[in-house]
């Protein structure tokens, strides 16, 4: 019943209605799902300068679901969404730069659109952020500064972070080394992703 009235709206040319159309192919929900048919509808609300839609389609490029392959096409639609100020779209802009796919690598511009979702709160973005700034990688190597963004987003009980974060208080590294802070860190990046996700960290 849910596909039934949106499909009328999306049919009207409703562009959150095309994207949510487009989501429940994706994801099969009151419908077969058909990544083609995801595709098609998110096609329609990207192209309407919808963000989020926009990401969408860009994302099934750049993994070929429902339509072929192609980093290049991929990075023009995450692109504009970024562009739009679309947190998601914003970090997978960084992700593109830091590994080079469908565009030159570049970690300066990496640390750019990182930083731009980082600051709406993104978790992700921030964690990468602060690795960029523990390694040194298209900005000034600073562990304070990593410590500073690792720990936004492990207040959001972002795992990866939690985990790293542990690692800077056992080491002393950017802030005072404060082996029970790191052992909290451990435990809470142990209790959000289980006991094997610290297990395999620590081997």
């Amino acid at each position: 019943e849910a596909v039934k009235w949106v499909r009328k709206a999306a049919e009207q040319g409703n562009a959150e209605a095309q994207f949510g159309l487009g989501l429940m192919y994706y994801r099969g929900e009151g419908v077969t799902k058909d990544w083609a048919e995801a595709v098609n509808w998110y096609r329609k609300a990207a192209e309407q300068g919808l963000a989020k839609a926009q990401c969408h389609l860009g994302v099934m490029y750049y993994n070929g679901k429902g339509v072929a392959k192609d980093p290049g096409e991929a990075v023009k639609w995450v692109r504009k969404a970024a562009e739009q100020g679309y947190a998601e779209a914003q970090y997978i802009l960084g992700d593109m730069y830091y590994s080079g796919e469908g565009v030159a690598k570049d970690w300066v511009k990496a640390v750019n659109w990182y930083r731009k979702a980082a600051e709406q709160g993104h978790a992700p973005a921030q964690f990468g952020l602060g690795v960029m700034y523990y390694r040194g990688e298209g900005v000034a190597k600073d562990w304070a500064e990593a410590v500073n963004w690792y720990r936004k987003a492990a207040e959001q009980g972002y795992a990866d972070a939690q985990y790293d974060l542990a690692g800077m208080y056992y080491r002393g590294e950017g802030v005072a080394k404060d082996w029970a802070k790191g052992l909290n860190w451990y435990c809470k990046a142990a209790y959000t992703k289980g006991i094997v996700f610290l297990l395999k960290k620590l081997q």
